[in-house]
């Protein structure tokens, strides 16, 4: 399957520590960009799986932040690309040929502009220093296996394999090969303007988020909760981290530029952010979403469809064609296109398998008299059988499309977002985090603005609240 060939091509050629191999020559934000072919694989397929974040100014906000530390890195003239990722997860990863990710979840426990630099200059420093080539072979060809089983076993969807691609893969370069990221990254910054001391603001923000997981898995009884995205290596008072911060920060002090944050701009990229799982709308024209079920086709336009408790009937405006969706168990024993011989009526012609989206099946027309039916049969979850009168290429169109849900198209309920406000006298975090109306709302103000697990605001601080 294409998916999984792209996923473990990728992984298996940076284990074998070459990021070299054919390349391509692609547009990308209007630029032309010569990167490996299966880093453009592997960008769309996050692309497509995740989706981007759909707020231009931040987007354009994250590239200018990126593109600075890139003209004061140790290597100014190669292009890097910068993507906000519409993912909830607390993380920010890289792909060889500078591909750099910001997940949208990170940017909400983040408190300033260079907070948001000493990230993405830390995985600048990842790709300046040729980690992808350089990183273990064993680990990443462990690290391999167990994403490609993750899919291939059905335990997990494209947007879990994408997190711990993200998480285990990219940003599992060892303890050593971080502190690299560190030392270059930091030195970026400082020659940018920005105060390296930001980098241990962040990793404070994310141990207090390893901490809150391990409170929160005790207190459920299930095993520890640990966070294993960016910076997961880091201890929370690092030493070598510090040494590394210290060294930067008197880099050419007299020479370094004027700090570039302009005061309440990152404030006012995080107003309205969303927080947690993102509410995407399923609006593409002629298409069918089934959440429940978690599946969704494209119909022929003037067509439409009827959810009934038993099926999903598509129908022609005029009644002469139709499909009808039903479904049963899955039985492991026997396979789509068995089942869909053995339960059939009549003749069967124009018979084959079926591999689209991952999943699998098969498909023929029955011909029983007069009457010719097309049938399929596309195992997803449970045994989707689809039963097709009068037009047969409509009737394919409906069947061929059939794929899961993409995690950007599933229906999480409404969004919450991130909004600004100043602590009124009398106010603490936990009467501010009464009108959230989301789980353990106290912490999570805490979270977000950095007081977990204890202290309040002062009166007049900004902070961010959750509606």
């Amino acid at each position: 399957m294409k998916t999984l060939t792209s996923l473990t091509l990728l992984l298996m050629m940076t284990a074998c520590g070459s990021t070299g191999g054919p390349s391509s020559t692609v547009t990308v934000g209007g630029r032309q960009v010569e990167v490996p072919e299966v880093t453009v694989d592997e960008h769309q397929r996050l692309i497509d799986t995740i989706g981007i974040y759909d707020d231009p100014e931040t987007a354009a906000y994250i590239n200018a932040i990126g593109q600075r530390l890139v003209a004061n890195s140790s290597r100014p003239n190669d292009t890097f690309t910068f993507t906000l990722l519409d993912s909830p997860d607390i993380n920010a990863f890289a792909l060889p040929g500078g591909f750099i990710y910001v997940n949208r979840g990170l940017l909400a426990y983040l408190e300033t502009e260079a907070e948001l630099a000493g990230v993405i200059a830390h995985e600048i420093g990842h790709i300046t220093e040729n980690h992808h080539s350089r990183r273990s072979t064993q680990q990443t060809t462990t690290t391999v296996l167990a994403t490609t089983a993750y899919i291939l076993t059905g335990s997990g969807d494209l947007y879990d394999a994408a997190q711990m691609y993200g998480a285990e893969v990219v940003s599992g370069f060892g303890r050593d090969m971080e502190l690299e990221a560190d030392a270059a990254g930091a030195e970026f910054m400082h020659r940018s303007g920005y105060d390296a001391d930001a980098l241990l603001s962040v990793i404070g923000v994310l141990k207090d988020q390893e901490m809150y997981r391990r409170v929160q898995a005790k207190a459920s009884g299930k095993p520890t909760g640990t966070y294993h995205g960016l910076y997961a290596s880091h201890p929370r008072n690092d030493l070598r981290l510090q040494t590394v911060i210290k060294t930067a920060n008197t880099l050419d002090i007299d020479d370094q530029p004027e700090n570039p944050e302009a005061p309440g701009v990152f404030r006012n990229r995080v107003e309205g952010l969303v927080f947690g799982a993102s509410a995407q709308s399923q609006a593409e024209d002629n298409r069918f979403y089934h959440n429940k079920l978690d599946f969704t086709f494209r119909y022929p336009e003037g067509w439409s469809v009827a959810q009934g408790s038993r099926d999903v009937t598509v129908s022609s405006k005029d009644g002469s064609a139709s499909v009808a969706i039903t479904l049963s168990r899955l039985d492991a024993g026997v396979t789509p296109a068995d089942y869909l011989t053995s339960t059939a009526s009549g003749a069967l012609s124009d018979q084959r398998e079926l591999e689209q989206f991952g999943l699998k099946g098969g498909t023929a027309i029955a011909t029983a008299g007069a009457s010719a039916k097309r049938l399929a049969v596309l195992d997803h979850k449970y045994r989707f059988l689809f039963e097709g009168t009068g037009s047969d290429a409509d009737a394919l169109v409906i069947i061929e499309s059939f794929r899961p849900l993409l995690p950007k198209e599933k229906a999480k309920g409404p969004s919450r977002t991130l909004h600004y406000v100043q602590v009124p006298r009398g106010a603490t975090l936990k009467s501010l985090a009464s009108g959230a109306r989301v789980p353990d709302a106290e912490d999570q103000l805490r979270l977000i603005n950095g007081y977990y697990p204890v202290g309040e605001p002062r009166i007049g601080d900004w902070i961010k609240t959750i509606r």
